[in-house]
């Protein structure tokens, strides 16, 4: 029930969602051309992490991250939203002069929470808002089992990859300091509107790049 009670909080952003729920963008029609189980590197401030993603069982999803990942977008983000015995949330955020401000996103996606992959620890799953077909670049690791993040409950959270190296550093992650800090988020009209944000690395977090691995 503590994950169910905390799902309406699971992404702070995600602002285009009214826009192409079922649209074949790019990521969608590139979908086919995205390796089954291809892989990559993330390095974080605090250690490196080695990813496989599913593209057989989330296509649209995993392309539309690699799209993300080929356009050096996740460079300089931070982990924000970081709640121990819950998930770890990043992919959004850079800090600008000491704030927390969200990077402009491409067109949400259509949610893949009926894929068939469950919300275990050390998998990787889409952030949205409410509304099931808002995601962008955001994600989030789960650092335990999270079973209310299933599919069909609120449409599901779309699983798409699993960490298979460097989950001792995703627990460094999930144990830091953390408290409330004022973050911009980005309205759906492109403005930026500050306000308090709870779950926030006192230390940022920062993954420094994620690259495929070849």
């Amino acid at each position: 029930m503590k994950a169910l009670l905390l799902l309406p909080l699971l992404l702070i952003g995600a602002c285009k969602a009214e826009k192409a729920a079922d649209k074949k963008d790019d990521a969608g029609t590139k979908a086919a051309k995205v390796e089954k189980n291809s892989s990559v590197l993330m390095k974080t401030s605090m250690g490196d992490i080695t990813i496989e993603l599913n593209g057989k069982k989330a296509p649209i999803t995993v392309a539309n991250f690699l799209k993300y990942v080929d356009a050096k977008f996740y460079d300089g983000t931070i982990y924000h939203r970081v709640m121990n015995n819950f998930m770890i949330q990043g992919g959004g955020f850079a800090v600008n002069d000491d704030i927390p401000t969200e990077k402009e996103n491409n067109d949400p996606i259509k949610n893949e929470g009926q894929n068939g992959l469950t919300n275990d620890r050390g998998t990787l799953a889409m952030a949205r808002t409410s509304d099931i077909n808002s995601a962008t670049s955001q994600f989030f690791i789960n650092v335990v089992d999270n079973a209310g993040l299933n599919f069909p409950n609120n449409g599901g959270y779309a699983v798409f990859a699993k960490v298979t190296k460097g989950m001792e550093v995703v627990d460094q992650i999930k144990a830091v300091k953390t408290g409330t800090k004022y973050m911009n988020s980005r309205l759906p009209n492109g403005k930026v509107r500050s306000g308090a944000h709870q779950n926030v690395p006192v230390k940022p977090v920062t993954i420094l790049s994620i690259r495929r691995i070849k």
